[in-house]
């Protein structure tokens, strides 16, 4: 090798020292996955040493609805549309009293002086649900003894013809049933039209 290639071969070399190596650094771990990270916070738990509670079954309703549903379609069924009556006017009041009552006791139904301790609402009933659920409510209400209730019969703005139908029905319904003594439309605040008080027998007057 002659002094020329010698002092190439030399330079070269220094040029490659004078280059600083590449530094390979380390890749990034991927953040942890929601399963690492439970098991981190979860680390120092301690599994109950009791079994899960199990909650006591249901009691059963100490009162015989099943019955009552049973007398309640046979009550439906003696509750005839149409009475000896004729049948309401669509702007009637719903009034009632049955012989041998004291006036009084309609004047103070329909002033509200009893505490309403039922309802029952009749929007979306039919005539023949409508008499089933009325049947339904009385006869709960006697169980209960109940003195005074609601029935909210509405005013039939979402019937097709514009008229109560329920409210025409209604009468007749209540009327035969021997445990109403009385029923008056309710007041403005109760209800108005759409609704009506019904007073009904105690336990110690059937």
């Amino acid at each position: 090798m002659d002094d020329d290639a010698k002092r190439l071969l030399k330079q070269l070399k220094k040029t490659l020292r004078a280059v600083p190596a590449p530094v390979v650094r380390p890749a990034t771990p991927p953040p942890p996955s929601d399963h690492e990270l439970f098991l981190a916070a979860v680390a120092g738990a301690k599994p109950i040493s009791w079994d899960r509670y199990i909650h006591p079954p249901k009691r059963p309703s100490p009162w015989p609805l099943q019955r009552w549903q049973d007398e309640a379609r046979v009550m439906s069924e003696a509750m005839s549309d149409f009475w000896p009556w004729d049948e309401l006017e669509s702007g009637e009041e719903l009034l009632y009293l049955r012989p041998g009552m004291k006036l009084d006791t309609l004047k103070r139904l329909r002033r509200g002086e009893w505490v309403v301790q039922a309802e029952l609402d009749l929007h979306g009933h039919t005539v023949d649900t409508g008499r089933l659920a009325v049947a339904e409510f009385l006869l709960g209400c006697r169980h209960r003894n109940h003195r005074c209730v609601r029935v909210i019969h509405g005013k039939g703005l979402g019937s097709k013809q514009k008229q109560p139908v329920l409210k025409l029905k209604l009468k007749n319904w209540l009327a035969q049933r021997d445990e109403v003594l009385a029923f008056a439309q309710a007041r403005s605040v109760d209800g108005g039209s759409g609704a009506v008080l019904v007073l009904l027998k105690g336990w110690r007057e059937h």
